[in-house]
């Protein structure tokens, strides 16, 4: 069985021996790549470094290949090629890392990963500094064990959750370099992560908040001069759409009742890649073939109607120099103050009010498809054969706005108005 050569390495057989070259395509030669003459490329016979020398070639060549791509450059990190170090630079320089680990996310793969190179084991070598093939399925084992049993906050015994996310990136990035540098792991040796016994917890059930809860928030943010931050939360609920992709502007006043959709509201959920149309009205006939309208977000229209349009996007931050768009950490916190000036649960967030929207779904019992239709979530078992419709949609607004009207007729024992109810305690109606 041959051996495996690293990406642009040949082997040529010359007498009884293998001499090993790097061999730069054309096409790159062409592009103005001159690697292949600022380096020498006869890489050898011998096997193991001809690999070695080969990395380091490559490694030329991918920071290279970046620059001409308009790229960031990697930053280095420290360590010979076969280490660990190594390993997760490779990893993030990898196209995988590109495409599948989210800017929102990077930064936190970033922080487990610079953890679990810097653990020190008993001989107080860094596992950064370790070769890959040291790390056996018992070392795995007792890496995941010493992070789970080291909290660093206090009143912690553990930390599982930081402790299965070690696990999962570095499962996920042995695979992925192991592919490309087959060469620097051992033959017929399985993934080291694959298979950790991670002891069993029980996650903790996200927070959901009513919609008499978002509604007194939007209405005593508005009062309080805070009409983006009540749309915010109304978006959330009402809409769905992630708390991050509404700061960060995939919501703008174009997507609201906009020319090429006057009755919709157009959500982009970024996580997915999906865009749904959410009906807001519709006019039906009545038994005397009269028009009738409804508007199955009215309270949420007339929170959107005290926002000033003084950016592209609804949710924006009024500065004096110019509307800039909210930072996570900024908007929490007003958030937060905001909920506790109202009186307001603790649990109060951004995404809480998504997750109360989600379970009001769940309670007008629209089926999963329906379901699906206004949230985007994906399926596999679905997705072969159900498609998101304007028409499915709509059917299952219908069904939502339904269930709304009839909880809102069973809990009203006065004649208030639904937006009454939903005003904090003590707010002025006007008449």
């Amino acid at each position: 069985m041959e051996k495996p050569l690293p990406r642009f390495v040949i082997g040529k057989a010359v007498g009884d021996e293998t001499r090993f070259y790097w061999t730069l395509p054309t096409y790159y030669r062409k592009l103005g790549c001159l690697l292949h003459k600022q380096n020498d490329t006869a890489l050898g016979t011998e096997y193991e470094k001809a690999c070695k020398r080969a990395v380091a070639l490559n490694g030329l060549f991918d920071e290279w290949d970046r620059a001409r791509l308009g790229e960031a450059p990697v930053a280095p990190i420290a360590g010979k090629p076969g280490t660990v170090d190594w390993l997760f630079r490779i990893y993030k320089g990898s196209l995988d890392w590109k495409e599948r680990v989210s800017k929102r996310t990077a930064p936190d793969h970033e922080l487990t990963i610079r953890l679990f190179c810097d653990i020190r084991g008993k001989s107080g070598v860094r596992i950064g500094d370790r070769m890959i093939a040291a790390i056996s399925p018992n070392a795995a084992d007792k890496v995941y064990e010493k992070v789970r049993t080291t909290p660093v906050r206090k009143g912690k015994a553990e930390r599982p959750r930081t402790a299965e996310k070690v696990v999962a990136i570095c499962r996920h990035a042995w695979s992925v370099v192991h592919r490309l540098h087959p060469e620097f792991f051992k033959e017929k040796v399985p993934n080291p992560w694959e298979g950790v016994a991670m002891k069993h917890r029980r996650k903790a059930v996200k927070a959901a908040v009513t919609r008499d809860d978002v509604y007194a928030f939007a209405w005593g943010a508005v009062n309080k001069g805070y009409p983006a931050v009540a749309a915010a939360a109304v978006i959330c609920f009402e809409w769905l759409q992630r708390p991050e992709n509404v700061l960060a502007g995939y919501v703008s006043w174009n997507d609201y009742r906009g020319r090429n959709a006057p009755t919709m509201i157009r959500i982009e959920h970024h996580k997915t890649g999906e865009m749904v149309l959410h009906p807001l009205e519709e006019t039906t006939l009545d038994a005397d073939n009269q028009a009738v309208r409804t508007l199955f977000y009215e309270e949420a229209e007339d929170i959107l109607a005290k926002v000033p349009k003084s950016g592209l996007g609804i949710v924006m931050r009024d500065r004096p120099a110019g509307p800039i768009k909210w930072d996570p950490f900024s908007m929490g916190r007003l958030v937060r103050s905001l909920r506790d000036d109202l009186g307001l649960p603790k649990t109060f967030t951004l995404d809480a009010c998504r997750h109360g929207g989600m379970t009001e779904l769940e309670e007008a019992e629209l089926t999963d498809g329906q379901g699906r239709a206004l949230s985007a979530h994906r399926s596999k078992a679905y997705e072969g054969y159900a498609k998101r419709t304007a028409k499915r949609a709509l059917a299952a607004t219908r069904k939502r706005h339904a269930y709304r009207m009839t909880m809102s007729t069973e809990d009203s024992t006065d004649f208030e108005t639904e937006k009454d109810l939903a005003r904090p305690r003590g707010s002025s109606v006007s008449v």
